[in-house]
């Protein structure tokens, strides 16, 4: 699984013209499911995700994470983080997971996220989906299960 995790002041996703989720101050995370990832593997993603310090202490250091500034989560499933763009001019995309598979599997992260007692809003798998965020900082990270 590979993660861009983005800290935010707030973010929604849009399908067609509706908001179908948002959050306040928190986390956008978006999501690619590989082909052999597992369950482990969304459980690992997501207890670190909800773990990292990436917020700002009282001395302005990045020493909190988001369940302790009480803040929410965003997560958006995208394939096209595990695009293979070294040949060609076009992606390849035969490293993501096939669809049935990555929902199960986002579902599985999103429902490890929640365990955690952070609130999750969640995007709709395979829709045609406006992002909006807010970057706060900017603080972006990007994580891989296969590089811990």
């Amino acid at each position: 699984m590979r993660a861009v995790i983005q800290r935010v002041s707030a973010a929604s996703v849009v399908v067609g013209s509706q908001t179908v989720a948002s959050v306040g101050e928190g986390l956008l995370v978006l999501l690619g499911v590989a082909n052999g990832d597992a369950d482990r593997d969304a459980e690992w993603l997501a207890e670190k995700v909800a773990g990292l310090r990436i917020f700002e202490d009282e001395a302005g250091k990045l020493n909190l994470s988001v369940q302790e500034i009480r803040g929410s989560v965003l997560v958006v499933s995208q394939f096209t983080l595990l695009a293979d763009c070294r040949r060609g001019r076009r992606p390849s995309f035969t490293d993501a997971a096939p669809p049935p598979e990555a929902d199960r599997l986002y579902q599985v992260f999103a429902s490890a996220l929640r365990r955690t007692g952070l609130p999750v809003a969640t995007g709709v798998f395979q829709a045609h989906m406006e992002v909006h965020l807010v970057n706060d900082g900017p603080v972006t990270v990007m994580l891989d299960t296969r590089e811990r």
